[in-house]
């Protein structure tokens, strides 16, 4: 089998020597070939051009920014015509995600450990007895995310998160929580709610202030602690959706004590849930933060969301 191992060297929880020990476990059971990201957008590159030499297998190590570059290399490669036929997912090499991130959402719902060590020893494993499965994706435009992305308040904040690391700050459960605090009382404009949500054949639902959407659950971690806002999202289903309706302190802090629940059932009059959704748009009257997977895009009005079914195999 022949397989490419697409690293982050900035990945937050390995070392040089952690990354050698890595090599050596996953060439004791395939025909390994290691290519480093120098640059954000370079993992996309680096998977594409392996699908399309007809690699098996393509291998992370990073966090879900990396894993999110890499599925959109896969899916955008035309891969060489001896792997034509056959179904979409079967036409591309499958996906391993070592982590080595500060959370790896992605890692975690598959099942994986937190930690790089256990989940190489469970990926080796799942390579010997043959142990895949093929899961669906989400598709925001014409970029795709693995877990979940986010239109307003929860983009506000990771792009908090993002420049706080860049002047140096460490990823940690309490910067994140200093930052929502922060963004949700000094950064927000939380009178107005500017999101409508669209589906074909629906009702448009507007005056939506800030709008979740899971293709897995859970949506993030808070350390080891999962947070549920859509609970039933799952990679074998279409998407999920919460958004509130208003951003008032007490139906907030009510909301956000259900996500982490044990057993979460966000519900109110200011909360919107929609479960197994093929496709929809939502529209903003002002720009909104975006993000992807935990990576924040920028700013937009628009964007039209669609669920893709069985896109990828993944080695779980």
């Amino acid at each position: 089998m022949r397989a490419v191992l697409v690293v982050n060297p900035k990945a937050t929880t390995t070392s040089e020597r952690s990354r050698d020990v890595l090599v050596r476990a996953l060439r004791s059971e395939v025909d390994l070939s290691v290519r480093y990201t120098r640059r954000r957008g370079h993992a996309m590159d680096l998977a594409r051009e392996a699908a399309e030499e007809g690699v098996d297998l393509v291998v992370t190590l990073g966090g879900d920014g990396t894993v999110n570059e890499v599925v959109n290399g896969l899916m955008a490669a035309e891969p060489p015509t001896i792997r034509t036929g056959g179904s979409p997912a079967e036409r591309l090499p499958a996906l391993a995600t070592v982590p080595g991130g500060s959370t790896n959402v992605f890692a975690r719902a598959l099942g994986l450990p937190r930690e790089w060590p256990e989940g190489t020893s469970m990926i080796l494993e799942g390579l010997r007895l043959g142990r895949s499965r093929t899961i669906g994706l989400g598709r925001a435009d014409d970029r795709y995310f693995t877990f979940c992305a986010g239109f307003g308040l929860d983009a506000a904040v990771i792009h908090r998160v993002e420049q706080a690391r860049r002047r140096g700050r460490v990823s940690t459960p309490a910067l994140y929580l200093r930052s929502t605090v922060n963004q949700y009382f000094l950064g927000s404009d939380r009178r107005h709610p500017a999101i409508s949500l669209e589906r074909p054949g629906e009702v448009t639902e507007g005056e939506l202030a800030t709008v979740i959407i899971q293709n897995t659950a859970p949506w993030t971690y808070l350390g080891e602690r999962e947070i549920n806002p859509n609970p039933a999202a799952s990679f074998d289903l279409g998407l999920d959706v919460l958004a509130m309706r208003q951003l008032r302190v007490a139906s907030t802090a009510r909301t956000v004590t259900q996500f982490f629940s044990h057993t979460p059932d966000p519900r109110g009059r200011q909360v919107l849930q929609l479960h197994d959704l093929a496709e929809f748009t939502l529209v903003a009257s002002r720009p909104q933060a975006f993000q992807l997977d935990g990576d924040y895009l920028g700013e937009r009005e628009k964007v039209r969301f669609a669920s893709v079914p069985a896109a990828l195999r993944v080695i779980c």
